[in-house]
């Protein structure tokens, strides 16, 4: 009794700050991250958010072949909650042609990464975006022109769409 006695008074003094921070601290170690996937014929954009959730970070770009070896990797250093995937639309709302690549890189992770769910989110406009990000920025004309650095932005940005899609519930 006089234990329970000690906690109670210890949560009774602790601000709701330090709680906050406690809970937080505790609650990333529960969380896995959301890995984000911008899809190319020979390369492929991935981001990753923070452990709560929160962030969209660009991670790497990595060539087609190579890219669920580098998951499996990936997902066994890190908790991974979810993968998503961009799914590439035309403006009258058809699946682009690309998704003759996508499709069956999607059955595979399915097959060899089976306890992590993946969703598609729309990724139209995504690398006309990360090319005026990286405007935006200051970045040189021979920096913009880096593929890769376009494609780890664009994954970046189809992770930060699913996450303010969360958050508003228009998924």
């Amino acid at each position: 009794m006089l234990r329970v006695k000690k906690v109670s008074k210890f949560l009774k003094n602790t601000s709701k700050f330090a709680f906050m921070a406690v809970y937080s601290y505790f609650w990333c170690l529960i969380m896995g991250r959301i890995i984000a996937i911008d899809y190319g014929k020979k390369r492929v954009g991935i981001a990753v958010t923070d452990t709560l959730q929160l962030i969209a970070n660009g991670l790497t770009t990595v060539a087609s072949h190579e890219v669920i070896a580098f998951l499996e990797r990936y997902i066994q250093t890190e908790p991974v909650d979810k993968i998503i995937i961009g799914l590439p639309k035309q403006m009258n709302n058809e699946l682009s042609e690309s998704m003759k690549y996508i499709t069956p890189f999607v059955h595979t992770l399915k097959k060899r990464i089976t306890h992590i769910p993946i969703e598609y989110v729309d990724e139209r406009f995504t690398s006309v975006l990360a090319h005026r990000t990286m405007l935006e920025a200051g970045l040189k004309k021979k920096d913009r022109q880096n593929k890769a650095l376009v494609d780890t932005i664009s994954a970046t940005i189809i992770l930060q769409t699913y996450l303010e899609s969360i958050k508003t519930n228009t998924l």
